[in-house]
């Protein structure tokens, strides 16, 4: 049997790596088969429009595999349960069956298949709407603290401060560093 592997974490900056799931990922594939690729992606799994997701179902389409392994459904996808259960219904259509490594309820299951996956699904999209909320109150919070969110406005008289300040012989960078913004901010404003 060809097994595929599917790995994903949300993100590069905060020490994430799918290193962590492929470790066991390889060995648990070993154990039905032949490894015929390892899919990696580095973004939220709230969207479809992942690179390696996209090319995974690709392939899968094409019959290149017959099992997909993941860690676990919400690495898988976290779109919720209508989604999720299309990507699966659509890999068992094609003949491909799918395990999770840490959900072993979740193996191409009969009738209930669906229910579970259906649940889990559910909670995996629940999950990030939390985390969105949790931005969005980090975000209010820091607002009613006084923080200024977002771009910083321009104003005319900081451009023209700008434009004084660069026909005085200064630098961008020297101007960026006295103003305390970036020198592209400056440079874009020296173009407009």
């Amino acid at each position: 049997m060809r097994v595929a592997i599917y790995a994903r974490v949300s993100t590069k900056d905060k020490g994430q790596d799918t290193e962590n799931q492929l470790h066991q990922l390889r060995a648990f594939a070993e154990q039905h088969g032949t490894i015929y690729k390892v899919f990696t992606d580095q973004e939220s799994g709230g969207k479809a429009d992942r690179t390696e997701f996209k090319a995974l179902l690709l392939e899968a389409y094409q019959k290149q595999f017959d099992l997909v392994v993941f860690w676990r459904l919400d690495r898988f996808s976290r779109e919720g349960a209508l989604a999720t259960l299309k990507y699966l219904k659509e890999l068992k259509d094609h003949g491909v069956n799918y395990k999770s490594f840490t959900e072993p309820y979740l193996d191409s299951l009969g009738p209930f298949g669906d229910v579970i996956v259906s649940m889990l699904a559910t909670i995996a999209a629940q999950d990030l709407i939390k985390i969105s909320e949790n931005t969005k109150a980090a975000l209010a919070k820091k607002k009613a603290a006084g923080v200024k969110l977002g771009t910083p406005s321009k104003s005319q008289d900081q451009i023209e401060q700008i434009r004084r300040l660069k026909g005085g012989g200064m630098s961008s960078y020297a101007i960026s560093k006295s103003m305390g913004i970036s020198a592209s901010t400056v440079a874009k404003y020296l173009v407009e």
